[in-house]
């Protein structure tokens, strides 16, 4: 019985230690992942191009919405402009609707910016170190 007791109480601070840690690295996978895109929009900017999603070369992820038929760039008329991508497809439920964005300002520094209005139950402990949450 105190066995029983003790593994109990291990899998209650275990489970959600091991729930948190999925979270946080499919999340540093989703920023990392679109952050690769960056250089390809760069490209496409020099050229004064479109960024489909052919030209920027982009592979959907299972880990968010994302398709080849809803482009994730944009190139503003100042040279500003932003790639996004949407969680969902397999990702944790708690990522489920948490916006990941590479927002490029005119003078060509990116930003990362985590929307995380679509989850209710969000902590810090998940933000990428890299990212600014709103």
């Amino acid at each position: 019985m105190i066995v029983i007791a003790i593994i109990g109480i291990i899998a209650t601070v275990a489970i959600p230690l091991y729930q948190s840690n999925i979270v946080k690295t499919q999340l540093n996978r989703s920023v990392s992942e679109l952050a690769a895109y960056r250089t390809a929009f760069e490209t496409q900017l020099s050229r004064s191009e479109t960024v489909t999603n052919a030209e920027l070369g982009y592979v959907p992820s299972e880990l968010t919405t994302g398709t080849m038929a809803v482009n994730i760039g944009v190139i503003n008329g100042d040279g500003s402009g932003h790639l996004e991508v949407t969680m969902g497809g397999t990702a944790h439920p708690l990522l489920t609707g948490v916006t990941v964005r590479y927002e490029r300002s005119s003078s060509g520094s990116w930003s990362c910016i985590i929307d995380k209005s679509a989850t209710g139950d969000w902590r810090d402990s998940y933000s990428p170190a890299t990212c600014v949450v709103r």
